[in-house]
């Protein structure tokens, strides 16, 4: 079945993201049904965008569900058949759902697909053992980032882990629930594929006001070393994601008495929630970190 703009909807998880998402939502075809998930409970920016476009349902969630259940949320609100998920500091670029459009009647096996980064340096994707890049056809990936790809919800609910809607593990708060659905799907034969001249622009760690920086800086750090441990010892072990962490952790422990020493605050609180991320992950506590924004400005050097 082929992805029109009838059978698609585009999921956006936002987290006091106002400064963004309308750049996002303006580069989307404003014929595509567009599904707000507003982890910050902002009624006001709920009722600003439902005004202003047509295409666009947002639905508020009492509580910072994260990026995995977020997602979740949404795709539990689609009636189609396709769910593209999008960071809301992605721009789609001219044409790009147009040549999605293209290649799905060229290709009829595949689980995920997702457009391709502007930023070269940093790819949005890892290539599959064998298989090449290439610059005009689509070509298979073993994973792709989180912050825009298109599922086949017709195909994913064949199997039954991905049924009552828990196609990301909700566990993961932020970091590695798109691995991790990738895992899951290269572990059942599916095919991801990457769709070189459907392009998209990523700001980067901008989806987030820039007034609560540092308190979002202090969480990101917490969860890439919790959702890492997790991750590898979801999938390959206990011992594995031990090996894999304790050089961030002894990296982390190192950086953070050194900052300590010469009384650099801010840098030192965010290594030491590095190192609290690790060890909530290594005694098998839940990712329970979420930012503290009524504290926002105490990360001061």
């Amino acid at each position: 079945m082929s992805i029109t703009r009838q059978n698609l909807s585009v999921i956006i998880v936002s987290y006091k993201s106002e400064n963004v998402i309308e750049n996002c939502i303006n580069s989307i075809d404003p014929e595509i049904e567009i599904i707000v998930i507003d982890n910050s409970n902002n009624d006001e920016l709920k009722k600003k965008i439902e005004a202003k476009y047509k295409n666009v349902r947002c639905i508020l969630s009492k509580e910072n569900l994260g990026m995995g259940a977020g997602n979740n949320l949404g795709i539990k609100n689609v009636k189609k058949d396709f769910a593209l998920i999008l960071n809301p500091d992605v721009v789609l670029e001219k044409n790009s759902m147009n040549e999605i459009f293209t290649i799905s009647k060229e290709i009829d096996d595949f689980a995920i697909i997702a457009p391709i980064s502007d930023k070269k340096e940093y790819p949005n994707y890892i290539l599959k053992k064998d298989h090449n890049f290439d610059s005009v056809k689509p070509f298979q990936v073993k994973s792709v980032d989180g912050f825009a790809m298109l599922l086949n919800l017709k195909k994913l609910n064949q199997f039954e882990i991905f049924r009552n809607h828990k196609y990301f593990d909700e566990n993961i708060f932020m970091y590695l629930e798109n691995d991790d659905l990738c895992k899951r799907l290269n572990d059942l034969g599916e095919n991801i594929y990457i769709a070189p001249k459907s392009k998209i622009m990523h700001l980067g760690a901008k989806a987030v006001d820039n007034k609560y920086k540092n308190e979002i800086e202090l969480s990101r750090n917490w969860h890439w070393l919790w959702s890492k441990f997790y991750y590898n010892k979801k999938h390959y072990g206990f011992f594995s994601a031990l090996l894999n962490g304790l050089p961030s952790f002894i990296s982390a422990s190192i950086k953070f008495l050194l900052y300590s020493l010469i009384l650099n605050k801010g840098k030192s609180k965010i290594y030491f929630n590095r190192i609290l991320g690790f060890s909530n992950a290594l005694m098998g506590k839940k990712s329970h970190y979420r930012p503290k924004l009524n504290n926002f400005n105490d990360l001061e050097n």
